[in-house]
């Protein structure tokens, strides 16, 4: 890999193709969207913990035949979520988990294979603009950070516990998001190259943003979107009795909603300000998207957290994220008003 953060030292503008390298960082930022969504599925169907081994090469096969199923549920039979949630669960019912899980880790290999051989192929044709090896390597890097993570996630649910630990599976996202969001940010620098600095408000809203999508990763964690199920008052009060806000599931979900009113009222106030100054459908965009994720979390509240609504309002936050960058990208174009 080093040879090729390297390669591009020496790539003239003759041989290099920005254009081509920033549609294939499109095309895996929006593959690890798609994990982002399985992987939600992937918890509320409670089938992180369905294969107990990691086996980055050889566990790209699942089983095949009778005897090897047995096997898999055999060893899944001996986890805690077995013994202590799933007892009794049959053949049959292990296989769906098992497949939500399979999906997810054959998604990461894939994603590893969409960057890795692309990258190679970049470098060696010297394709890569000068300056972008380091930035396509360390990308490459982060990607297998976030398969190991993944790995360190489901060890916290087989040893004396029926789940992975929610403060892993915090971190497992916001890392796939930011892969996502480092993806995109690369593409938009390659076709839309940087002229401003970025404006004042791009910081703490990220820094707002990235705050409610670690507590909706607790209140997934912790499944406490089950703690209250109205709206606006959680169980008939403004603000319940609370406890902690990383571990009390009620707590987590309260502080969930409320962050949920401030993030709203800040995207609709930045894409506002952002179409003074010409931002457009940019700006539009993410006055949508942060509308339709509120009334997302209200909706998975009220209906008791079914899986489409829930998996839905999941993939709604990577989509405002995502739009968020590409507004806070535009701000340092040429063609942002100052």
């Amino acid at each position: 890999m080093a040879s090729i953060a390297a390669s591009s030292v020496s790539a003239d503008r003759a041989s290099a193709r920005p254009r081509a390298i920033a549609n294939w960082l499109f095309a895996v930022a929006m593959l690890v969207f798609a994990m982002v969504v399985v992987g939600g599925i992937t918890r509320l169907t409670e089938s992180g913990l369905s294969m107990v081994r990691w086996d980055p090469v050889t566990g790209i096969v699942p089983p095949l035949n009778d005897a090897e199923w047995q096997a898999e549920f055999a060893a899944y039979r001996a986890s805690p979520q077995y013994q202590l949630v799933n007892a009794g669960m049959s053949l049959a019912a292990f296989k769906g988990i098992f497949f939500w899980e399979y999906l997810h880790r054959l998604l990461g290999r894939l994603i590893g294979f969409a960057f890795a051989l692309p990258l190679m192929w970049f470098a060696v044709t010297r394709a890569i603009p000068r300056g972008y090896g380091w930035r396509l390597t360390g990308l490459f890097v982060l990607g297998g950070l976030q398969g190991a993570v993944g790995w360190w996630m489901v060890a916290s649910g087989l040893i004396n516990r029926p789940s992975v630990a929610h403060e892993r599976l915090a971190v497992h996202l916001v890392l796939a998001l930011i892969l996502m969001s480092a993806c995109v940010w690369t593409a938009l620098d390659l076709v839309e190259p940087r002229r401003r600095k970025l404006a004042a408000w791009v910081a703490p809203f990220l820094l707002l943003l990235a705050l409610q999508i670690v507590w909706g990763a607790f209140t997934a964690g912790l499944r406490a979107g089950h703690a209250a199920d109205t709206w606006p008052l959680v169980v008939g009060r403004l603000v319940p009795p609370l406890a902690s806000l990383i571990d009390d599931p009620l707590s987590v979900q309260w502080l969930h909603r409320s962050l949920a009113w401030l993030v709203a009222g800040a995207a609709l106030l930045v894409a506002w300000s952002s179409s003074k100054v010409g931002a457009g459908r940019r700006a539009g965009t993410v006055a949508a998207l942060v509308i339709l994720q509120f009334v997302l979390g209200v909706l998975t509240v009220l209906h008791h957290v079914p899986i489409p609504l829930a998996a839905a309002h999941q993939a709604g936050a990577a989509l405002l994220l995502a739009a968020t960058i590409r507004l806070a990208h535009w701000t340092t174009s040429e063609a942002a008003v100052r």
